[in-house]
C-alpha cells in the first residue's frame, strides 16, 4: 500500500459514495486506475466493507458506556461471544489481556436503559461473573485513521 492508496482510503472514509471521477481529479489518476486500486484493496482485505455511519444522538442513544466483563470458566466463552454478536446495544466486544476478560462498547438511551441492559441482559448470560461499567461523558474522536 503506497501513499496514493492511503489517499484513496482517506477519501473513501470521508465519503464512501464519492464518484470515482471526483476522486480521480483529487488524486490525479485516471478513473480506471482509481477503480483498480480500490478493487485490489478490496481483494486483499484492506477494505472489508462499506457501511453507513449513524449519528447515535439523532436516534436518542445519548449514553455510551464501556463495560469490563469477567467470564467464570473457559466453557462459558463461546456462548458469551455468540450472545455479544447478537445484542444490538453492543457496538464492540474486545477480548483482553489483563484483569478483565472482555471490554464492551455499549450504546443506550439513558441510564435506565443501561441498567436494564446490565441487569437483565448482560448479567443473565451464563458465566458472566463480574462487570465494571464506565460511562462516557463525551467522545472526542471515534474513527480509524490511515
Amino acid at each position: 500500500m503506497d501513499s496514493t492508496d492511503k489517499k484513496i482510503l482517506y477519501l473513501l472514509k470521508q465519503n464512501a459514495r464519492m464518484p470515482l471521477t471526483e476522486m480521480s481529479k483529487i488524486i490525479h489518476l485516471s478513473v480506471p486506475a482509481v477503480s483498480e486500486r480500490i478493487r485490489k484493496m478490496e481483494e486483499s482485505g484492506i477494505i472489508t466493507k462499506y457501511e453507513v455511519r449513524i449519528d447515535r444522538d439523532k436516534l436518542n442513544y445519548k449514553l455510551l458506556a464501556f463495560i469490563f466483563v469477567n467470564i467464570e470458566t473457559t466453557k462459558d466463552i463461546e456462548p458469551f461471544r455468540e450472545t455479544m454478536a447478537m445484542l444490538p446495544a453492543v457496538l464492540e466486544c474486545h477480548h483482553l489481556a489483563g484483569e478483565y476478560d472482555y471490554l464492551l462498547k455499549v450504546v443506550c438511551l439513558d441510564t435506565q436503559d443501561l441498567e436494564q441492559f446490565i441487569s437483565s441482559e448482560l448479567k443473565s448470560i451464563h458465566g458472566v461473573q463480574k462487570t465494571n461499567t464506565i460511562i462516557t461523558l463525551s467522545s472526542i474522536k471515534e474513527e480509524i485513521n490511515q
